[in-house]
């Protein structure tokens, strides 16, 4: 009987250590797969921010394109209307000066 009980008792000893030892992993491959995770989700924000930023440099590049097109589009269209409306202006010009003179000559 006493070599019954020494037996469960090494018995229960052996499953303590192994249930022991079981936890000690689990723990350790707890650690471990947080920490890798954690890495990963690290990496991923970094990776984010990277892909962010480059959209961000992309947009900025693209609206001063669209700008400096809107801006020469709109000195095209300033010299084109000018270059139409030159005669008139000239007259314009021409008959402003002639009332000009023709008031400073009357005084």
């Amino acid at each position: 009987m006493k070599r019954i009980i020494e037996e469960v008792l090494q018995a229960e000893e052996k499953v303590g250590t192994i249930i022991k030892e079981a936890r000690d992993r689990a723990a350790e491959i707890r650690r471990s797969a947080e920490a890798e995770i954690s890495q990963k989700a690290s990496d991923a924000k970094h990776k984010s921010r990277e892909m962010v930023q480059a959209a961000v440099e992309e947009a900025k590049k693209e609206a001063e394109r669209i700008t400096k097109e809107k801006l020469e589009q709109v000195g095209r269209r300033k010299d084109s209307l000018l270059d139409d409306r030159a005669d008139a202006i000239d007259n314009l010009v021409g008959e402003i000066c002639e009332m000009i003179l023709t008031t400073t000559d009357k005084n």
